[in-house]
């Protein structure tokens, strides 16, 4: 509840907030969509969902939302994917045109799920210009953070949620960027009745103290029983301080922007990622990606991943580890860039062979 409060002041919240900790962030997220839903539709929770109820979110948004829809009752089929610019940021216009279009025949748009951080490009949507169509039209305005949402903590980088004290609920998981074991995730809003509407539920063997009782956090959960995640964050938090998480969360965009470079600066390298993101993707030599990548992981070499945005295939390395230094980060590139060698090596020798 200490880290709630404080999560929600830095997010500007308001007096009236609260929030709770969730499994992950594909929990966190579902329990902003089955609020939403609820408050669109307070019939739901008894009668069942009995309209088409429409979802957005981005074309680069987490893979929770589609499934979370159908856990929700309103199907995947209801959850409308919206364009992004060319670095995978959500566009607020397209965002209008569909609700409009969605309005006309008649459904009911109820959420919008805006990203901090996507998975692959690390994109941070533009809250602000979300917020201005979602309150135009009456529409729950939820912040998947689970990945970058962190940067709540950084004076330097909390410019990347501007207008987050616009929206509805927040999701963050501190075993992303913070490096606290999983699991440990959050789920914060400036709505806490809607947390009680959507996951209390009366049972006589429980909550046998006063009715109003703050401190039975089971009435605000997805489940009762729960391990005590909020530990893990807690004496993380005490230990090292607010300043102490912000140099974690500074020193990690650092990596990513000292790793950007290094691949603009290289001859060898195509960089296809931009600044204030934790997610360096580029390509080597044009080698494909996923065979790098593959390859060295077969042979114990690096452990990096690949992605892909708009058709094209690259390398995604990912900063989200305080411990790495600079002399890591440049081990890395080093390896990787004699290990994409050796394959162009073994593919021309491979030609050769087969032209003889």
């Amino acid at each position: 509840k200490t880290m709630v409060k404080e999560m929600c002041r830095l997010l500007g919240y308001g007096d009236n907030a609260g929030g709770t900790i969730a499994t992950g962030g594909s929990m966190a997220n579902f329990m902003a969509m089955l609020m939403a839903r609820d408050k669109h539709n307070a019939k739901s929770r008894f009668e069942g969902v009995g309209q088409n109820m429409v979802i957005y979110t981005s074309r680069e948004s987490h893979y929770s939302i589609a499934k979370n829809a159908a856990f929700i009752g309103t199907g995947r089929n209801n959850v409308r994917k919206v364009a992004t610019d060319e670095k995978g940021r959500m566009l607020a216009s397209d965002l209008e045109q569909q609700i409009k279009a969605d309005l006309e025949k008649g459904l009911l748009p109820f959420f919008v799920n805006a990203t901090a951080g996507t998975t692959v490009l690390g994109a941070y949507d533009p809250i602000d210009e979300l917020a201005d169509v979602t309150e135009k039209y009456g529409l729950w305005l939820h912040v998947d953070g689970a990945y970058g949402g962190s940067a709540m903590f950084s004076e330097s980088y909390k410019r990347l949620l501007k207008g987050v004290e616009r929206t509805d609920s927040f999701s963050v998981c501190a075993h992303k960027m913070m490096g606290t074991p999983i699991t440990c995730s959050f789920m914060l809003t400036p709505h806490k009745e809607c947390l009680l509407d959507s996951f209390s539920q009366e049972a006589s063997y429980l909550y046998q103290t006063d009715n109003e009782d703050e401190f039975n956090l089971g009435k605000i959960s997805f489940q009762c029983g729960r391990r005590n995640d909020a530990l893990k964050f807690w004496t993380m938090w005490k230990a090292l301080g607010s300043k102490g998480l912000e140099a974690i969360v500074n020193h990690q965009f650092e990596q990513g922007a000292w790793a950007l470079d290094y691949v603009r600066q290289h001859p060898d390298y195509e960089a296809y990622s931009f600044e204030d993101s934790v997610n360096v993707c580029f390509n080597y030599k044009g080698v494909p990606a996923d065979k790098l990548c593959n390859r060295m992981y077969e042979e114990g070499v690096l452990m990096v991943g690949y992605g892909s945005f708009r058709g094209t295939q690259f390398v995604r390395q990912v900063t989200i580890n305080a411990l790495n230094s600079q002399e890591d980060m440049l081990q890395f590139f080093k390896t990787l860039e004699a290990f994409g060698d050796k394959l162009l090596e073994e593919s021309v020798l491979a030609d050769s062979n087969n032209k003889k």
